[in-house]
């Protein structure tokens, strides 16, 4: 596994799903990391547990990316536990499928304000805390960016977010941070549950349209967020890997 021992580490969004999973592996790797969460405090606090019962570190810290004030918060609350930072993952997200004539502009800024704002404001703020060294960024797009029936307003977030992602690559990199981005296809977590993907003929699309012939699983992005936070990613910056067992744009998923 690669290295991560005397590193620190934020994953925004990580009380569950692919964001708890990152945060696990990343202190498995030697990170000492900040929980994030907005709403979901037990979560958090689970995962906090969990990774100190492993012999790591963590804290949970609450705060929504989408207003600067809480992502102001959540890196000095950081700094002030730990000290530095050298990694940023910027996880939290949502999404909700509905055709073109249910879109509402509640929604669509509910999904804007933190996919896409919520990572340039934590980014914004990440990069003052990186030391002479740099850092990683690591944004979560999906393979949805490409266009996804029924899903306008989350494809063209995670749309965003690969451009951002690029931009901010050539923006950063004379500073040593390295910014990129993975793009999970379907993953089954919480959300999917809750969402009743998991069981649906969605799902079933999804699995036969994987070469690989199933859905992912957390811990599947989990290990490319760790490759992509660590040293043996060094030569990578502006990259959108698609973790996705082969799954393209013709069969997508959150």
């Amino acid at each position: 596994m690669s290295d991560l021992k005397g590193k620190v580490a934020v994953v925004t969004g990580a009380s569950k799903g692919i964001g708890a999973a990152i945060a696990k592996s990343l202190s498995a790797a030697g990170a000492a990391v900040v929980v994030n969460y907005s709403s979901s405090k037990d979560g958090a606090d689970r995962v906090v547990a969990d990774i100190k019962t492993n012999g790591g570190k963590a804290i949970a810290i609450k705060g929504d990316v989408a207003k600067a004030a809480d992502v102001r918060r959540l890196f000095a609350e950081t700094k002030k536990a730990f000290g530095t930072l050298d990694v940023l993952v910027n996880n939290a997200g949502v999404y909700k499928f509905q055709p073109l004539e249910e879109i509402t502009e509640d929604e669509f800024y509910r999904e804007f304000n933190i996919n896409v704002l919520g990572t340039i404001l934590a980014t914004k703020e990440a990069v003052k805390h990186f030391g002479p060294n740099g850092g990683s960024v690591i944004n979560m797009s999906s393979i949805a960016s490409a266009g996804l029936p029924e899903a306008t307003i989350y494809s063209g977030t995670k749309g965003a977010v690969d451009a951002i992602t690029r931009g901010l690559a050539t923006e950063l990199g004379p500073r040593k941070i390295r910014v990129n981005a993975i793009a999970p296809g379907g993953v089954e977590t919480e959300g999917t549950h809750s969402a009743g993907i998991m069981g649906s003929d969605f799902e079933k699309a999804m699995i036969a349209g994987t070469p690989l012939g199933r859905i992912g699983q957390p811990d599947d992005i989990a290990r490319v967020a760790v490759f992509l936070a660590s040293d043996d990613s060094s030569w990578l910056t502006g990259e959108r890997v698609a973790a996705s067992g082969g799954l393209s744009a013709g069969a997508q998923a959150p």
